[in-house]
């Protein structure tokens, strides 16, 4: 701790935003970030605070305050070892990450956090722009083959990890691109796209190999390969998309988000897509349904595409407004310090216009007679408990009718799909229907692994990375009798 008065001395800063009418014009990262001068005096608000609660709000166990006080003292390289040395993509998840680390900081209590997530985003930035992040290949082969399936961020970094410790990886990737949900999920605006291809590159001269379109279960036999390999790691997601039953699904105009999101992200690839297929919000009255992070993201690219309205629905009740860093007293009880807490959170999507509608229950498409969709009916809903349930009902009244020529289903995702590999290999599902696996991250199949959202469900792209790493470490233990690939379990400092 360099400073031992800078929490005391310096207020929180941190990257500021494009404008939001110059921002809608491009697709492109808009954050306008720090001088080097003041991140590190953002290093400094660092507290030493003993017990760093940092560490149990991220899931990789970051080590937080040491590269904060790296950063403080202008020590950048060794910063960036400490931070690669439980992360293998801080450039992600320092811009997507929603840092449930910075909700748990000391600090937090009673002032802001520490700018945790940006001093994060900069280390690795600038790892890059120095050259220090280079390849770094095993230095001799075990001979093992391991095939991992998907290639979003729990199967990159199980892939990087057991190539380092020297099994031959192979990356089967069904769509055109490596990169999985990082690629075709998430908006270049949010994480532009040649960021994730120079992982992929450096990955690739380390030892990796990539195989695009290659659907496992489909083209590829999920059988075959686990006869090819030694081990096999499903990573594919969790991408069964939640769906809306209703009068009027079926009509032109009604979209799942994630047919809609990837032909934005293909477009910026340079990707020439058919017009019967094309789906775009330009001039029309683009409805949301879903309040989280991928209806955010609906937004953003539905005002980009130039919509004539955006609304987004949210089922459950607005959550209270408690400013940008609630601190301790003021955060609801069923959601204390240092937990994630429950409360409205405003994207930069939403900033650049949304109407934003909570209580909300769809209850109807209408189309027009070509069976374009036209509008949709909805109504507000009060929430209740009945025997310790939370139920909903109908306001009485409240039914109405409103414009939507495009409808984006933004629900969620009920776990991994289920035809392909899961069929072909005969993998148990857990209750929530997702593969079943042991604390070892072992299916019912001998030699088939899985890890990330296909086996949790979905979740953060932090949680994808620890997942990944876990897994790395469980199938090379299984293949060699140990492991020294090093955990992300927050506090196992040893293995490290």
């Amino acid at each position: 701790m360099g400073d031992v008065k800078g929490f005391l001395k310096h207020g929180r800063k941190h990257h500021g935003n494009q404008p939001p009418e110059e921002r809608v014009r491009h697709y492109q990262e808009f954050m306008v970030l720090l001088p080097e001068a003041e991140l590190r005096t953002q290093g400094a608000r660092c507290m030493d605070c003993g017990i760093p609660f940092c560490h149990t709000g991220c899931p990789l166990g970051n080590i937080i305050p040491d590269w904060n006080d790296l950063v403080y003292r202008g020590q950048w390289r060794e910063a960036l070892d400490r931070l690669h040395s439980t992360n293998n993509f801080p450039e992600f998840t320092g811009r997507v990450c929603p840092a449930p680390c910075e909700n748990a900081c000391v600090l937090g209590i009673n002032e802001d956090p520490v700018a945790i997530k940006e001093i994060e985003m900069t280390i690795a930035d600038r790892g890059f722009s120095e050259g220090w992040i280079v390849p770094e290949p095993p230095l001799e082969r075990t001979g093992k083959k391991v095939a991992v399936i998907g290639s979003g961020p729990a199967g990159l970094a199980a892939a990087q990890q057991l190539n380092r410790a020297g099994h031959t990886v192979t990356v089967y990737e069904r769509a055109d691109r490596p990169g999985g949900l990082l690629m075709y999920g998430i908006p270049d605006f949010k994480l532009e796209k040649a960021k994730v291809q120079r992982r992929v590159k450096q990955m690739e001269a380390e030892g990796v190999t990539f195989r695009c379109n290659a659907d496992v279960g489909g083209n590829v036999s999920a059988k075959k390969l686990k006869e090819e390999h030694d081990a096999v790691l499903i990573c594919a997601g969790s991408t069964a998309p939640r769906d809306l039953p209703i009068p009027g699904r079926n009509l032109k105009g009604v979209y799942f988000a994630m047919e809609f999101l990837p032909q934005q992200n293909k477009r910026n690839q340079g990707d020439q897509l058919p017009a019967e297929t094309s789906i775009m919000a330009t001039g029309k009255d683009v409805i949301i349904i879903g309040g989280g992070d991928t209806g955010s993201d609906c937004t953003g690219t539905s005002n980009r595409h130039g919509a004539k309205s955006v609304t987004q629905f949210e089922l459950l009740p607005q959550p209270p407004d408690l400013g940008y860093f609630p601190r301790a007293k003021d955060r609801p009880t069923h959601s204390p310090w240092p937990y994630w807490t429950m409360m409205l959170r405003t994207s930069s999507s939403h900033e650049e216009g949304c109407d934003r509608k909570f209580s909300i229950l769809t209850k109807e498409f209408r189309g027009d007679e070509a069976g374009n969709l036209k509008s949709l009916v909805c109504c507000t809903i009060e929430w209740y408990q009945e025997n310790g349930q939370q139920k909903f009902r109908e306001v009485p009244g409240s039914e109405q009718e409103m414009p939507c020529q495009l409808a984006l289903l933004a629900m969620g995702f009920v776990g991994p799909e289920k035809k392909g590999a899961i069929a072909e290999l005969g993998l148990e599902l857990d209750p929530r229907g997702n593969i079943k696996c042991d604390a070892e991250y072992r299916t019912t199949v001998p030699g088939v692994y899985a890890a990330g959202d296909a086996r949790r469900g979905q979740s953060l792209v932090v949680w994808a990375i620890h997942e990944g790493r876990e897994a790395a470490r469980a199938v090379d233990k299984h293949l060699m009798g140990v492991t020294h690939l090093p955990s992300t379990h927050a506090g196992d400092f040893a293995a490290r």
